[in-house]
């Protein structure tokens, strides 16, 4: 399982993010929280989403989980790095195949999506699903 996790997410979730944060912490992991606190109102998610690739990119973290209403705008920045590879995940079965055969290294959720349980679940894929390697490392090599 992986060390420190940094947690961002834009006003649509921040009550999510701060769940997120306790199940890592109750976990016995690290969490850099870079999101912005509740209540609010509006911000930028393509700021959040850069703090968050950073981290990751930089080392600071060994993953990355990022929130948003749908989790397909913080989705679409992490992936226009090099390095980061993003997934947005609803169901536990594309999480576990994410992780597994894509080594995702950021997992993008919707705040207004899905619910507590689903999105708890969604993060136990994420850090517990190790990746494969062999034919699925040969793909992910073709990206660069």
């Amino acid at each position: 399982m992986p060390g420190v996790i940094a947690v961002g997410s834009d006003h649509a979730g921040p009550e999510l993010k701060e769940e997120i944060i306790f199940y890592l912490a109750a976990r016995g992991l690290g969490a850099m929280d870079l999101g912005v606190p509740p209540g609010t109102k509006a911000c930028n998610y393509p700021d959040i989403a850069r703090k968050v690739v950073n981290a990751v990119l930089s080392g600071e973290a060994e993953r990355g989980i990022l929130v948003c209403g749908t989790g397909a705008g913080m989705c679409m920045v992490a992936n226009r790095h090099e390095g980061i590879r993003a997934a947005n995940c609803a169901n536990e079965f594309t999480a576990r195949m994410a992780r597994a055969h894509n080594d995702i290294n950021v997992l993008t959720l919707g705040a207004r999506v899905l619910g507590r349980g689903i999105a708890l679940g969604l993060v136990e894929c994420f850090l517990e699903t190790p990746f494969e390697g062999g034919r699925h490392q040969e793909r992910l090599d073709l990206f660069n």
